[in-house]
């Protein structure tokens, strides 16, 4: 019999690990549920093995599994050209951010350690004790999304895609037959085609329409952000081509493609940070 691999899932349950494990058993793979403590459990020493869940339990876990998780630099958004984003976007330091005095949008790049969130101006920025003044952060303009949607991408092309937002609402529907989906179709070729070798081979970004038009120009097509394939809600995407991103995206080292070891946990090249936007 063929060895498909393992697909091994973190011990939160998801619908998107419940979607994702039933397409790998569909083609073959066994679906280890890693426990909650005890490191990779039965997975250990096991070849082949690939992962999907959160990036906390995964950095307990992946040395194990020898699994070579890709995401995208923090920096890749903040170095997108203005047509693809349409709004100001600059790294800085968290310290730094608590000098803007005036509204922006305030994230962790890749964490989760402060919400994301709009924040009327740097003062209003989390103070917990743990957070250090050095924690790299992305700030960017405020805009209103009339709909976003998740793409799902390989080889730089975009395998499946879900809306998941609407106005900043849940809103989940598949691209396929979506009354937008050549228009997101054309402008991620077009991004992709400019900015594409800067990305993992498999990675998830999303994209959304703006209803926030300069000097009444038509509503504008925008990139929201780049994610972790690996970590990420498939919403209504395919949930079969939504496995093959997520395998590449979180595979066995030894199979990881040279092209994408700058874009490994392991082995991530830090990039120069971007000047601070003007507070």
């Amino acid at each position: 019999m063929t060895d498909h691999g393992f697909l091994a899932l973190a011990p939160q349950y998801t619908t998107t690990s419940e979607l994702l494990s039933t397409s790998a058993r569909r083609r073959g793979m066994d679906v280890e549920v890693l426990p909650a403590h005890g490191g990779a459990g039965a997975a250990l020493g096991r070849r082949g093995g690939h992962y999907y869940g959160g990036p906390a339990f995964a950095a307990r876990v992946v040395d194990a599994l020898e699994v070579a998780l890709l995401e995208p630099s923090d920096d890749w958004l903040a170095t997108l050209p203005y047509e693809f984003t349409r709004r100001r976007i600059a790294m800085a330091t968290l310290g730094e951010a608590r000098g803007l005095s005036r509204p922006a949008f305030v994230k962790p790049p890749s964490d989760k350690s402060f919400p994301a969130a709009v924040y009327t101006s740097g003062s209003c920025l989390p103070t917990r004790p743990e957070l250090s003044p050095d924690v790299p952060v992305q700030i960017s303009d405020v805009v209103t999304w009339a709909a976003e949607f998740r793409l799902y991408l390989l080889d730089g092309e975009v395998r499946t895609g879900s809306q998941y937002a609407t106005f900043g609402r849940l809103d989940a529907e598949r691209l396929d037959g979506h009354r937008h989906e050549g228009a997101v179709l054309e402008f991620a070729d077009d991004l992709l085609a400019a900015c594409g070798g800067g990305l993992p081979s498999a990675v998830v970004v999303d994209v959304g329409l703006l209803t926030t038009p300069e000097h009444g120009a038509a509503d504008q097509w925008a990139v929201v952000e780049a994610n972790m394939a690996w970590f990420s809600n498939s919403y209504a995407a395919d949930p079969d081509r939504a496995l093959d991103v997520v395998l590449r995206s979180a595979g066995p080292r030894a199979q990881m493609a040279e092209r994408d070891r700058r874009f490994c946990q392991k082995v991530r090249v830090s990039k120069p940070r971007q000047r601070m936007l003007s507070p």
